[in-house]
């Protein structure tokens, strides 16, 4: 039964993605109410109640969900204790089973595995010894930390079985993943909306450029042929259905010389990559988030203009000092999108700007000049 406008929309997590998500539910009508471990969380200032408490404080989900029509989350890092709170007392969307797969990596890899999903070639280390094996049989590897890791942390690239003792020291002597390095020709994603009933809508695949892996810039739609369109959309709505997510779940790709596909990893909420869609898309990932997970019809998913986002990470604010926003807006076209975070640190996630144009290619030509101007 759909949740309709003039209801309550809970989130867990309350960082930008549900700040963009909660103000794309104020605008179709909803409330909105928050919970998250930062009192001064992007999302604060959009919703009508922040609860401030750990994403294990199961009593405190409860608490969220005894307020909410429905709950849905912007960060896949939610206790199982929590997740479980919450759907006893509300519809949670996506559900429990969905996230415990995906909010560990080594469980991710085998569900996709197993589920015949084409991914490269990894092992599970529980111990230095087994990083070294791994090692041994890949030739050039990287280990990622099972739990905890994003934007690149809580990862380590190995050449040699003789750095495993460093690697495994490095990600804090706990089970990891060791995968294969692999020659990959581009980085691509598609995101997928559910709905309770099963209507899907795919968004088409972004093309990402990430460096020290924290996506620098992505392009949508991605400048890729017409048949490695089809088959990345066609693998992210299997993978939606298989995983049975209700909300949103992104897709990243690996694109491998002779148009091979692999899946690198999954999210169950929306996605650094599909920012471009709140100007390129007819739906933005955000509105889409709410219709589907409050079960309204599903938005149009093509892209209207080509267009592109550029990441703006808290390296830009130098001694304290803002980046020259200014100088940015010269560039025609471009907008500036800020998270409200009250503090910057490196590598930190601060705000993106975006482009639209007559293609992906000059669109993120946009984006990156002005960039170079901050």
């Amino acid at each position: 039964m759909p949740v309709l406008p003039g209801a309550t929309i809970g989130f867990l997590g309350g960082g930008q993605l549900g700040r963009m998500a909660a103000m794309a539910a104020r605008s179709l009508g909803y409330d909105v109410q928050v919970l998250d471990p930062d009192p001064a969380c992007p999302a604060r200032g959009v919703a009508s109640r922040t609860i401030t408490a750990p994403f294990d404080d199961a009593r405190a989900a409860a608490q969220l969900a005894g307020g909410c029509d429905v709950v849905t989350l912007e960060i896949e890092q939610i206790a199982p204790a929590s997740l479980d709170a919450v759907g006893r007392d509300r519809p949670l969307r996506p559900g429990r089973d969905a996230v415990y797969v995906v909010q560990d990596r080594a469980r991710q890899k085998n569900w996709l595995r197993d589920a015949g999903f084409p991914v490269g070639a990894y092992r599970v280390a529980e111990s230095a010894a087994d990083v070294a094996a791994a090692v041994g049989a890949f030739g050039s590897s990287i280990a990622k930390a099972t739990t905890g890791g994003y934007d690149g942390r809580g990862q380590v690239r190995l050449a040699d079985p003789a750095e495993a003792e460093q690697a495994w020291a490095s990600l804090g002597a706990r089970r990891c993943v060791v995968e294969q390095h692999l020659e990959v020709r581009q980085e691509i994603s598609v995101l997928t909306a559910r709905r309770p009933g099963g209507e899907t809508a795919v968004f088409p695949p972004a093309l990402n450029h990430h460096d020290h892996g924290i996506l620098t810039w992505s392009a949508l739609p991605a400048p890729i042929a017409p048949d490695l369109t089809a088959r990345a959309v066609e693998l992210g709505r299997a993978v939606t259905v298989a995983l049975d997510v209700v909300g949103l779940l992104a897709v990243e790709m690996f694109v491998l010389d002779g148009g091979t596909l692999l899946v690198n990893e999954l999210a169950p909420r929306p996605h650094n990559t599909f920012h471009t869609t709140e100007r390129a898309c007819e739906t933005s990932q955000f509105e889409q988030l709410v219709r589907a997970v409050c079960d309204l019809p599903l938005g149009a998913t093509e892209t209207v203009r080509p267009g592109a986002i550029v990441n703006l990470l808290g390296d830009l604010w130098r001694h304290g000092e803002p980046p020259r926003f200014a100088r940015a807006l010269e560039v025609p076209g471009i907008r500036l999108h800020l998270y409200g975070k009250a503090s910057a640190r490196p590598g930190r996630k601060m705000g993106h700007l975006s482009a639209l144009a007559a293609s992906p290619e000059a669109a993120r030509d946009l984006v990156l000049e002005a960039f170079g101007r901050l």
